[in-house]
């Protein structure tokens, strides 16, 4: 049913962002759900399902073992969306993310925010799974950047950069699928069109090889495929 409601609609309809969330919420695989959510992020980021997609998916990432993307979408709520009601549910799933991966200085302030933030008191279960995570926040000394952010290579602005090409092809749709993913996941994604017609979506520009090929290897652990190095003039 939603699947005719979607195909029925125009992208510029009012009602279509609403319509992929509530196709993400009955979706039968996790693929399709996060490709619909992903969706909802990038492409109608100031309707009202924006902020509740990406509290979906950071429940969605979590649930598949995936920190990293976790922490992305919870840290993309907190920026994009500062004022919204759902950001202590997004702190949450952020926090818990943050804690599998060791890094407890980026996650206790996140927990600590989402047991004081507005909401929180009014779902006792909400606050009480909060406060068992705040436990073992006593004594943790919070930092002031990302975890996430430290990770990830820091893009060349000097020429001879090298980037890491993840499609090379001539479907405009397939390309616009791929950057929507590759955006929701944190990475640097554009594309470079070459006088065959060819569409190559590239990620980031890396100063050495060696910070190229660390992304190239999250790339094709997070997306699958053959991602490859490039050197770009």
């Amino acid at each position: 049913m939603m699947r005719r409601l979607l195909a029925s609609l125009s992208p510029q309809d009012s009602l279509y962002p609403g319509a992929l969330f509530t196709a993400a919420r009955i979706a039968h695989d996790a693929v399709a759900a996060a490709t619909n959510l992903q969706r909802v992020v990038v492409e109608y980021g100031r309707s009202v399902w924006a902020d509740s997609a990406l509290v979906l998916l950071t429940q969605l990432y979590f649930a598949q073992g995936d920190p990293a993307a976790t922490v992305q979408a919870a840290e993309r709520l907190r920026r994009d969306y500062p004022d919204s009601p759902l950001k202590p549910r997004a702190d949450f799933w952020g926090a818990r993310a943050y804690f599998d991966l060791k890094d407890d200085a980026h996650g206790c302030p996140l927990i600590q925010e989402a047991l004081a933030g507005p909401g929180g008191g009014a779902d006792v279960e909400f606050k009480n799974q909060v406060s068992f995570y705040a436990a073992r926040c006593t004594n943790v000394t919070p930092t002031a950047t990302s975890a996430v952010a430290e990770s990830q290579p820091k893009a060349a602005s000097n020429a001879g950069a090298y980037a890491v090409q993840v499609l090379a092809v001539k479907s405009a749709a397939t390309v616009d699928d791929m950057l929507t993913r590759l955006k929701v996941m944190g990475f640097d994604a554009r594309v470079v069109r070459d006088t065959s017609g060819l569409f190559k979506v590239r990620v980031g520009r890396y100063a050495t090889r060696d910070e190229a090929q660390q992304v190239q290897r999250r790339l094709k652990t997070r997306i699958g495929g053959q991602p490859f190095v490039v050197e770009e003039p």
